[in-house]
């Protein structure tokens, strides 16, 4: 499990951000395990928010946590406390891989901002920091050129917690940092660096509904889980569908312009992604207290949510078969 940070907000903030490798097919039991630990985690002294990523195949198969807190010191005593410990005991059969613990301090540039960033940790050999630091400025001066590329940002390693250093790497799209990644000016550059380092491990932290969704600001709440997020998704995305298909798509398009069913249901997506964009955040703000509880009701405002919006989806159904 990789551990690494973003930026947000405060200039004095220490972010975690949790790349994590899960077992094929136990994704629903990893995010109930994370309900346990925001309701651990907003206790601590020092916590402001934190906000989880699930995969976004083929590009990114790690989830990705990203935990805020107002200093070093309340994340560091965060990471080496005890409770940490246990939930993390409590989890490990659903694992892959190693912990690789980052702490990066908050700043105006950000970690997480773009559609796309890699975020790559080099434990460099005793002795050769410095020859790494120029080899670094090399290579950043190369990769400012590719297209598509954002920003990056170089995290030297913290004492007694984070061993490694931490390069994040941004670019506007999956397709243009796959380029870098596997260009040839970066290739070139890539054994001197090897050179310098004792272990090198590159991961793609990529974003998909995020946009979308509010990020627990300084509540000390955890972003939505992936799967109440997908509630909403559909809850939206059902009726925008059927009701363009019902109205618009089949007598406008198709019968009264004449369109092949392939271009008229292109034009029907277009549609309802555009939709989407404005009705999603909207269901947000009146779901808002299921989105995300308070800790100690989490249990029966879940059952609560789900139930109400279950009632929806049973409702729309019952309402759309007499439609069509």
């Amino acid at each position: 499990m990789n551990t690494l940070a973003a930026a947000e907000g405060r200039a004095d903030a220490v972010s975690i951000v949790t790349q994590t490798r899960i077992v094929p097919g136990r994704d629903v039991e990893f995010a109930i395990w994370q309900e346990s630990v925001i309701a651990t985690i907003s206790r601590q002294a020092g916590f402001l928010d934190q906000k989880v990523l699930p995969p976004s195949p083929p590009a990114q198969v790690d989830w990705v946590i990203v935990q805020r807190f107002s200093s070093t010191a309340a994340a560091q005593q965060w990471l080496r406390s005890e409770l940490r410990a246990n939930l993390l005991e409590g989890v490990q059969h659903l694992l892959v891989g190693n912990d690789d613990i980052h702490l990066i301090q908050d700043g105006n540039t950000g970690v997480l901002p773009s559609p796309a960033s890699a975020v790559i940790s080099t434990r460099v050999r005793p002795g050769q920091e410095m020859a790494y630091r120029a080899w670094e400025r090399r290579m950043a001066a190369v990769q400012a050129k590719a297209p598509g590329f954002q920003g990056c940002r170089t995290e030297a390693p913290v004492p007694g917690v984070q061993e490694s250093w931490v390069a994040i790497v941004r670019f506007d799209s999956d397709v243009n940092l796959d380029k870098w990644m596997k260009s040839s000016e970066r290739l070139k550059l890539l054994p001197e660096g090897e050179a310098l380092s004792e272990d090198v491990r590159a991961r793609i932290v990529h974003t998909g509904f995020d946009q979308w969704f509010p990020a627990g600001g300084t509540t000390g709440r955890a972003a939505p889980p992936p799967w109440k997020q997908n509630m909403l998704v559909l809850l939206m995305l059902y009726p925008v569908v059927f009701l363009f298909g019902l109205w618009v798509q089949e007598p406008v398009l198709m019968k009264g312009m004449g369109m092949p069913f392939w271009l008229a249901l292109f034009f029907g997506n277009v549609a309802s992604v555009l939709l989407l964009n404005f009705l999603v955040p909207w269901v947000c703000a009146r779901f808002g207290w299921w989105l995300q509880p308070a800790a100690e009701d989490v249990t029966r405002v879940n059952r609560k949510g789900v139930a109400m919006i279950l009632g929806i989806y049973a409702a729309c159904l019952l309402v759309f078969s007499r439609l069509h």
